[in-house]
């Protein structure tokens, strides 16, 4: 009787030291044999799982987009009122910081988005899921009278995540030029406008940033 293989084991293991070796070094810096040290093989053994560095980070690219969209639709849907929606939804697509792990990663695999129209189209993607969740808050609260939209739905949509990337930058840096929590007003300020709502909190404890999404 064959032994199971070990392959699918072995290339998660993979990805999550490339993972890590992003974080650490900067995709810019990585080498395959970081990740091949990381790991405790040669080069030659990860090249038997994944013909090229590139695939592998593709990969990790790959999980790190699930993870984020999926963590922002739970945000959005354990919440009932649109607006309620709405908030939760900019909060959760704002890094905490430099040490906001998972969108790290996502901004520093977007270097390779530059260069390359394989992690291009992942991040198009990863855009175009988001775009897709505000729309659809901002269509719930429209129809049922809560928000007055000044603009389509989907332009909003898309201002709100061109925004959460502008701030998320500032964020990531070495050293913020801005605060989480100062981010996510201004982000408040435009949807504010945008569907004439004053989309205040339930209490007090709504108002203090959560954590996000972690790597």
């Amino acid at each position: 009787m064959a032994r199971p293989s070990k392959a699918p084991e072995r290339r998660a293991e993979l990805i999550e030291v490339a993972r890590q070796a992003v974080l650490e070094r900067g995709v810019l810096n990585l080498r395959l044999r970081d990740v091949a040290e990381g790991a405790g093989l040669s080069p030659g053994s990860v090249l038997y799982y994944f013909p090229t560095l590139a695939d592998l980070l593709q990969e990790v690219q790959r999980e790190a987009v699930a993870r984020f969209c999926s963590a922002r639709e739970q945000a959005a849907g354990a919440k009932t009122k649109p607006s309620d929606r709405l908030r939760a939804m900019i909060r959760s697509g704002l890094p905490t910081g430099p040490d906001d792990e998972l969108c790290v990663l996502l901004y520093e695999l977007g270097t390779i988005a530059r260069r390359d129209p394989v992690y291009a189209a992942r991040h198009i993607t990863l855009y175009e899921q988001q775009v897709r969740i505000y729309t659809g808050i901002l269509e719930a609260g429209a129809a049922t009278g809560e928000f007055t939209l000044t603009a389509d739905p989907v332009s909003i949509a898309r201002n709100l995540v061109a925004l959460e990337d502008g701030y998320g930058l500032h964020l990531t840096q070495a050293v913020p030029t801005l605060e989480t929590a100062t981010a996510e007003a201004m982000l408040l300020s435009y949807a504010r406008t945008a569907t004439s709502n004053p989309l205040a909190p339930v209490g007090g404890a709504e108002d203090a940033p959560e954590k996000g999404p972690k790597a």
